[in-house]
């Protein structure tokens, strides 16, 4: 039984010192690991970032992070993973990491995406510069995740995680405005995580979705983000329910609440 935390959307700053340290020692009788879904802080500065790293230091259990939207807001990004990172925190773009849970390989890879919209709704290379760019920077952001998630998968990894922050998928996006839907996400997310096999995805910015939803090729996504989920974190538990002895190992996956029961999705 693997246990993955995940939340995105803490939007930290100086003044939020404390806000969920309680909650996040908690975490080694909860999860084997901390996924963070982006926009960790308010305006992407260093001093956010000092505060974001603060929450998570000296945790036992591996936390890795991708940025949002708001993480780069003051185009300092880079500063700002360099405070991350002296809090220990992995910030993944385009690439991926191995981590080993008591034997089990848990290959987590990462990128922030962006918007361009859903299947048959989506936004196209044509056009001006400015349309063909945008798109064309999402599909940097989707390859970059493909290319992560195989590697991971050559290297033996037992259970596929990604985490992203915008969205693979419409239907984690149910309660937001379907005028902003092709701000939220990309379809080229998903295309990436089913090509892949991915066991799970998991991503935030929909502050208004929902929390359960699914690929086209029947990966389940989780929407952590902090409004959605309304807790500190939510924990996901994947356990190997047998092979087909011709492909991977399969996985089912259950949602529990800290500090409540149990509960199956």
């Amino acid at each position: 039984m693997i246990r993955i935390a995940a939340v995105g959307d803490i939007h930290l700053a100086p003044g939020s010192e404390g806000l969920l340290r309680p909650a996040f020692e908690s975490l080694p009788d909860l999860a084997d690991l901390l996924l963070l879904a982006g926009d960790l802080t308010r305006h992407g500065t260093p001093e956010e970032g000092r505060v974001v790293a603060g929450e998570v230091a000296g945790l036992s259990v591996p936390v890795i992070a991708v940025l949002g939207n708001h993480d780069y807001q003051s185009d300092r990004q880079e500063a700002l993973t360099r405070e991350l990172a002296e809090g220990g925190v992995r910030v993944l773009e385009g690439d991926g990491v191995l981590v080993d849970v008591g034997g089990t390989k848990v290959g987590v890879a990462g990128t922030k995406g962006f918007g361009g919209g859903f299947a048959g709704r989506c936004a196209s290379e044509f056009g001006e510069p400015e349309m063909k760019a945008f798109v064309q920077y999402t599909r940097r952001c989707a390859d970059g995740l493909a290319g992560a998630l195989r590697e991971l998968r050559e290297a033996g990894s037992d259970l596929l995680i990604a985490l992203t922050h915008f969205s693979p998928v419409p239907d984690t996006l149910a309660g937001e405005p379907l005028e902003i839907y092709p701000f939220l996400g990309s379809y080229l997310l998903a295309e990436a995580v089913d090509e892949a096999g991915a066991d799970l995805a998991v991503h935030g910015h929909a502050h208004m979705g929902s929390e359960h939803g699914l690929t086209a090729g029947g990966v389940r996504v989780r929407n952590v983000a902090m409004p959605v989920i309304d807790r500190a974190f939510a924990v996901y538990h994947l356990a190997p329910h047998g092979t087909d002895g011709q492909g991977p190992r399969s996985w089912a996956i259950g949602g529990t609440v800290p500090h409540s029961t149990a509960t199956h999705v």
